[in-house]
């Protein structure tokens, strides 16, 4: 998939398919499959490093990430989250933590928030020929302003704020956009506003396209239960098995056999 592709699935109404992905293995996994594109997020610090939020990812971390993904795929666009306050110090700062992880394999950066400065440096990255997609709605990074991983947009004063900041993001040059946690109306609205697409996680079936969390979706972890998270295989129950029935043969000496040995 190329970036160019992201507004044509939008015009032609097919749906676009958005995974997280943190790990070589995974993405050799991811590059087989119908995906269309891949995010690795700075969920990364949560969901690989057992971080209780995103504020902790830092620019190595996410480089690190996006080299091993980048490593594994050969068709899926490639986009990569600037993590927490790596876009506020300078514009310069800014500048040269997009290019390292340009230059680590992604093909694009997102970017969360939609305020005045934010959107002055989205329009400078793309003008610098950056491919920058924006975030709004439920943003982790601002996790400790919001008060908690809370739906956003649910009174009219919020829903006509997200619904501005949309299109602030969309005239700053974003290519496409994710909404995270408002009401499905809400993101509706939003959606049929804009010619760039949208992409939702807990945001309802009216947006571009959709995406979860690589360890949600395959049911790897069972103690965050959000409700927009399907499971679509149970994971974590399948590999305990697997790792109880090795220890098992150990124990009985029924591995290895002389099948598996020299």
């Amino acid at each position: 998939m190329k970036i160019h592709d992201f507004k044509r699935k939008k015009d032609e109404q097919q749906k676009i398919s958005m995974i997280t992905c943190y790990d070589y293995p995974s993405a050799c996994i991811v590059a087989e499959s119908n995906i269309d594109c891949v995010l690795v997020g700075d969920s990364v610090a949560m969901a690989v490093h057992g971080h209780e939020t995103t504020v902790t990812a830092t620019m190595e971390m996410m480089i690190l990430h996006t080299q091993a993904v980048a490593r594994g795929l050969n068709q899926q666009f490639l986009i990569s989250d600037l993590p927490f306050l790596c876009h506020k110090s300078s514009l310069s700062h800014t500048v040269e933590n997009v290019k390292r992880l340009l230059q680590a394999g992604a093909q694009a950066v997102k970017i969360e928030g939609a305020d005045a400065d934010t959107c002055q440096t989205i329009s400078h990255l793309v003008n610098a020929g950056v491919p920058v997609i924006g975030h709004i709605g439920l943003t982790p990074q601002s996790i400790h302003q919001l008060g908690g991983f809370k739906i956003q947009g649910k009174n009219q004063e919020q829903a006509e704020q997200l619904l501005q900041q949309a299109h602030q993001l969309e005239a700053a040059g974003c290519f496409a956009l994710v909404i995270e946690c408002v009401p499905q109306q809400l993101a509706l609205t939003i959606t049929e506003s804009l010619s760039i697409p949208t992409i939702g996680i807990g945001a309802g079936f009216h947006t571009d396209g959709q995406v979860l969390v690589w360890h949600d979706m395959l049911g790897l972890q069972t103690e965050f239960n959000p409700k927009f998270v399907k499971r679509y295989l149970q994971g974590k129950e399948l590999l305990l098995g697997a790792l109880n029935a090795y220890a098992q043969q150990v124990q009985q000496v029924n591995f290895p056999t002389a099948e598996h040995s020299f």
